[in-house]
């Protein structure tokens, strides 16, 4: 023994390695028992050698990686929190997907969860209660949570991140995909991994994407009942089969929204129809399978609480429209747009229905049906009707128009665009057959509307009219405007962009004929237009005017911006882009007292220069915009000094 260990009290430690020369025969040493040996250096845990007689063997580490998913999965679903969830999310692809596969209903609650909480009273107080914040462990899954991906984000990685990510975090409520990766996109795994760790989701909107099929949707189906609103554009893997599990799984689906689907047809639109009897909207868009059978049942089915229909480019027929007319009670906004196989008849019917006592808004584009008789036919039967809009309806004309204006007795807001058999008598004449209740007026590339003269017989008044907006129609010109002016005295709105046959003498008869104030007023691209015109509504309007947009208005100098500054005390906005303006007018507005600008846009105005930065940093000081695009004698520099000076200011350069 004295040989093997040195009793002497020597401070002599053996450097490394053992006490024999041979390795194996440390197991005698070990057999003697309890022996005192002096300390040596300790050999390393992990060393990934051992001796096995005199070769060397190489040990394989001791990791969590060689257990099969099964029992991850049990480990996983055991972890106390949403915060230790994703932090072992984080750790890889593996255990990531393996997390988004575990359900509310397979975690496993702590015991401490288990607890009744008791609210703790406070003595002085009877009505006063404190509890832990542990109770508030049953709202974290509200699904008060928005989110987006887009483009190369897309991927079923990401969407099993949002997935284990949100569950601890108040729950996804709204999930929107937005095209997708091409090389590693969204796939019906990414829309499994979101239903099994979102139960909370209540709105999906799938936008072209393609790899998504009816397996991805039938998972969203299985694990969120609670889902609300369903957007589905460009999704040519989706068929009937997963809109119909949709319908039989989400009873509380109130919106549906199903564009360029080519796999979604009658089967599917008939059980929503039959199982979501919440359902208030439905818009339904270039779908070819969709017909009159599924349209005609989902209408019928749906009747008592929808209210939102929107059918474009369908192949339906007369029959769709005469079923909305008998069973469309609770609609309000209706939308019928490039039905072509829809004729007179089935406009006409849908009116004399009597059903649509409810409808408010009705917007109808390029439907060959829409004509004077059944035009007529809708003012009737649609005795509530307060906004109607038809666009590239071109078989209506002034007789139409008229009709619809004298039967449409609740209508507000009328406007037409691109309807080119309607003239200016038709306009005029609808006017003064409206009822007391037209409030807004506005018409769009009307090709057929020309200057009438000024010897037309002059019609009642339209004394309810406020907004008249009359944009690239160029057969509108000073005589109509002057006759407008005189038919609606009590205009304060008005917007004339576009009408670049516009002259002085059509605005002024305009202001001189109003008996109220302008508030706002857009005169962009009226190109012949001159100082005189914004003189004049300075002088007679600017105690009332807040908007005012001059863009392209090549004949407007700064004699404009010192009428502006000396009597427009509440303008707001001021637009003057690429008018013939200087340093000077700048100074002007700037030497205005009362003036409080929020808005200036400058833009293209090639005669300002750095002199205007000391006008326009005192102006900054109520904008909250600036455009400055396009100023080319505006350096750069200057423009930097004006970011630093108005901070709150943005500027556009």
């Amino acid at each position: 023994m004295p040989a093997l260990v040195n009793y002497s009290g020597d401070d002599d430690f053996y450097p490394a390695g053992s006490f024999y020369s041979n390795p194996m025969d440390l197991g005698c040493l070990l057999s003697i028992g309890s022996v005192y040996y002096p300390p040596s250096k300790r050999a390393r845990k992990d060393s990934q050698f051992a001796f096995e007689g005199s070769d060397f063997e190489q040990v394989r580490k001791p990791s969590i990686e060689v257990l099969p998913d099964e029992c991850l999965f049990e480990i996983f679903r055991r972890l106390d929190g949403g915060k230790e969830r994703s932090s072992c999310a984080c750790v890889s692809k593996k255990w990531l997907m393996l997390l988004s596969s575990i359900r509310k209903v397979d975690l496993c609650k702590s015991p401490a969860a288990d607890k009744v909480i008791q609210p703790l009273k406070l003595d002085n107080s009877d009505d006063t209660e404190m509890t832990t914040g542990e109770e508030d462990q049953e709202l974290e899954n509200d699904g008060y949570l928005t989110r987006c991906l887009e483009g190369k984000k897309a991927t079923d990685i990401r969407l099993a991140a949002i997935a284990v990510g949100t569950s601890s975090r108040g729950g996804l409520g709204k999930l929107s995909i937005r095209g997708s990766n091409s090389f590693r996109g969204v796939t019906n795994l990414g829309l499994s991994a979101v239903a099994q760790g979102c139960p909370s989701l209540k709105s999906l909107s799938l936008w072209n994407v393609s790899s998504v099929g009816d397996e991805g949707l039938i998972e969203i189906a299985k694990g969120c009942p609670l889902l609300e609103k369903l957007d589905l554009c460009q999704c040519p893997s989706i068929s009937n089969r997963g809109l119909i599990a949709i319908a039989e799984r989400c009873p509380n689906l109130t919106a549906l929204n199903v564009e360029a689907c080519s796999r979604i047809g009658n089967e599917g639109l008939q059980a929503i129809g039959r199982f979501c009897s919440k359902l208030q909207s439905i818009s339904i868009r270039d779908c070819t399978l969709v017909g009159d059978h599924g349209v005609s049942s989902l209408l019928s089915s749906a009747s008592s609480v929808l209210t939102k229909v929107k059918l474009q480019a369908l192949n339906i027929t007369d029959f769709s429209l005469a079923v909305i007319g008998h069973y469309g009670k609770a609609v309000t906004n209706l939308v019928l747009s490039g039905l072509q196989n829809v004729s007179e008849k089935g406009f006409w019917v849908m009116g004399n229905a009597q059903a649509l006592h409810n409808l408010v808004s009705l917007t109808i584009t390029s439907c060959r049906g829409t004509t004077d008789v059944s035009l007529e036919a809708i003012g009737k039967g649609c005795t509530n009707l307060k906004q109607m809009c038809l666009r590239k309806c071109c078989f209506v004309s002034d007789n139409g128009l008229v009709g619809f204006a004298k039967a449409a007795g609740s209508l507000e807001s009328l406007q037409l665009e691109e309807c080119n058999r309607v003239t200016q008598a038709g306009i005029i004449s609808a006017l003064s057959n409206c009822g007391a209740k037209l409030r807004s007026l506005t018409l769009v590339k009307c090709m057929g509307i020309k200057d009438i003269g000024s010897a037309v017989p002059m019609l009642s008044s339209c004394i309810s009219l406020r907004s008249l907006s009359v944009r690239n129609c160029p057969g509108f010109g000073s005589a109509s405007l002057a006759l407008v002016g005189r038919l609606c005295p009590q205009l304060q709105n008005v917007d004339l962009s576009g009408l670049y046959g516009m002259t002085d003498a059509g605005i002024l008869s305009l202001l001189e004929s109003l008996e109220e104030g302008l508030v706002k007023v857009n005169l962009n691209g009226c190109l012949n237009l001159t100082d005189e015109v914004v003189v004049a509504l300075a002088r007679l309007h600017g105690e009332t005017l807040e908007v005012l947009s001059l863009d392209g208005c090549r004949k407007i100098t700064d004699a404009s911006l010192a009428a502006i500054a000396d009597n427009c005390l509440f303008l707001r906005e001021l637009d003057v882009s690429k008018c013939a303006i200087t340093d000077s007018g700048l100074a002007f507005l700037a030497c205005a007292d009362r003036i409080n600008l929020q808005v200036l846009s400058i833009s293209g105005c090639s005669e300002i220069s750095h002199k205007s930065l000391s006008s326009l940093k005192k102006l900054g000081k109520t904008l909250v915009g600036l455009n400055l695009q396009n100023c080319t004698a505006i350096s750069n520099r200057s423009v930097e000094l004006l970011v630093e000076s108005l901070w709150r200011c943005d500027i556009l350069a």
